[in-house]
């Protein structure tokens, strides 16, 4: 069999966050020099399948019987907006020249019966009140004052773990939605991965619980016709947790096991943090409190932002992580306590700051810069608090954002952000407020004004028609997902 593979790139970096190099693989004439490559290319994957992957956490316990379909009544207030019957779908004269997409009519049990049970969605409390107002949550009241008063109405207290709820709820009102799967590009499956893993990650839950939904989804995916025509390539599904939570290699480890199941393997998947390291992952910004309800909120908002008087040179929210030997939060924190006042620290130790976006706000309005190291994984959801404020983003790994946020941040991470290498401050070898200082105010300027550019990608409007001409952070992912359909029709081999 002949093998070419076309405009695929697969990139590298070391965990540290060095950077990458892209390769792209293709196969001369000759026939020797097409079956090392292959047998080259067949080796990578090995390599990259057994890459380091997942947190080191023992879990164990019963798993009792589950029945498919049995509705709960509890929380119907919560999926009622949901129902697919009064849901407008693209006409003829819609520009969908990149493709249309269906959406598949899961059972219940795979996401708005999960909603229905938000009161046990996690282990500690009540997750109904952060999943109102279709997943963004209650409106955040307490920004009053600290944003332009007609703005009030777009801030919200967002949880972090919603993008397939949102998604979802856009996506079933997408102008290029069709009902006809043999017209169909894409096939989307809106199974809630992370909201029905969430409560089995803790408390020593079974691997059979961590695994049940997601395997269950798969049986049911494998009967579909279209699934099995594609083996998947033309299928997506956002995973609203990070990429490890479902990447469990062995039964002692953290989280399930979804993403190496079989008949996950094609599938395009979001989720907020990625492994750089996969194909298939795409990384889409995390959720914040800011959901604008028309194009002219955004621009009054980087109106806002790019003229805030901001009198603090940088800032950092976040809290130690005691449990960590030379935890590097705490290094940071010790630099802005000794940075003379030009450092403002907010203490988010013991989920202080969790959806509670005053506090936060009101430091990165106020600041030029601020700091981002990595959060419990190398990602967090300050990068884009951050952004949305027009602050400009210190990174010290380039996990945090560089190789994560691709299709949403600019290509040139100096036009936007500062990367300050973490082994030299650790060393003592660098000072943060000094390296910040070397910045004249024509460099902020730029970096600032890159910065508001980019605030519409990294935002999910309130309005399910998204924000009229201007692309929010679902219509990038989605224009994403339809070019990279697009170009796979391009390859002469595709595995099954």
């Amino acid at each position: 069999m002949e093998l070419l593979l076309l405009n695929r790139k697969t990139s590298f970096g070391s965990l540290t966050g060095s950077p990458r190099s892209p390769y792209s693989f293709s196969l001369s004439q000759n026939r020797g020099g097409r079956t090392f490559l292959f047998l080259a290319f067949i080796s990578l994957q090995i390599v990259l399948f057994f890459s380091a992957r997942s947190l080191p956490f023992s879990l164990s316990s019963n798993h009792g019987n589950r029945r498919f379909s049995s509705p709960v009544a509890s929380k119907d207030a919560l999926a009622s907006s949901f129902a697919a019957a009064d849901l407008p779908l693209s006409s003829n004269g819609d520009n969908c020249d990149s493709g249309r997409i269906y959406v598949y009519e899961l059972p219940r049990f795979f996401n708005t019966e999960i909603l229905d049970q938000c009161d046990n969605l996690n282990p500690w409390s009540s997750s109904c009140e952060s999943l109102v107002n279709k997943g963004f949550g209650p409106p955040a009241e307490h920004v009053a004052g600290i944003v332009p008063e007609g703005l009030v109405p777009a801030w919200f207290r967002t949880d972090q773990f919603v993008t397939e709820i949102i998604f979802h709820k856009r996506i079933m009102e997408h102008k290029c939605r069709t009902m006809e799967p043999g017209s169909a590009a894409a096939f989307y499956i809106p199974f809630y991965a992370g909201l029905a893993v969430g409560k089995y990650l803790w408390h020593n839950h079974s691997t059979e619980d961590r695994d049940w939904h997601c395997r269950m989804m798969l049986d049911w995916l494998k009967e579909q016709e279209y699934y099995r025509k594609s083996s998947g390539w033309n299928h997506f599904v956002t995973m609203g947790r990070i990429t490890w939570d479902f990447r469990r290699s062995k039964s002692e480890d953290w989280g399930s096991s979804c993403i190496y199941m079989g008949g996950m393997r094609n599938i395009t998947r979001l989720l907020i943090e990625r492994n750089p390291w996969d194909y298939f992952d795409v990384g889409v910004p995390y959720p914040t409190g800011f959901h604008p309800r028309s194009y002219s909120d955004v621009v009054a908002w980087q109106d806002f932002v790019r003229t805030r008087q901001r009198d603090t040179l940088f800032c950092f929210a976040g809290g130690t992580r005691s449990e960590v030997k030379n935890d590097f939060r705490g290094l940071l924190l010790d630099q802005c306590r000794n940075a003379s006042g030009l450092c403002q620290a907010v203490n988010c130790a013991a989920g202080r700051c969790s959806n509670d976006t005053s506090s936060v706000l009101r430091t990165f309005l106020g600041s030029k810069f601020c700091l981002q190291p990595r959060g419990d994984s190398f990602t967090r959801r300050s990068l884009f608090d951050c952004m949305v404020a027009g602050s400009i983003p210190v990174l010290f790994w380039r996990r945090s954002a560089y190789y994560q946020y691709e299709w949403f941040l600019p290509s040139e991470p100096e036009s936007y952000s500062i990367f300050i290498d973490r082994n030299e401050v650790k060393a003592g070898n660098k000072s943060i407020k000094e390296v910040l200082e070397g910045y004249s105010d024509e460099d902020v300027r730029r970096m600032r004004d890159k910065v508001v550019e980019y605030i519409p990608r990294l935002v999910y409007a309130l309005s399910e028609q998204g924000l009229e001409s201007m692309k929010d952070a679902f219509d990038v992912a989605i224009e994403g997902v339809l070019r990279r359909f697009r170009e796979q029709e391009d390859w002469e081999y595709k595995w099954r």
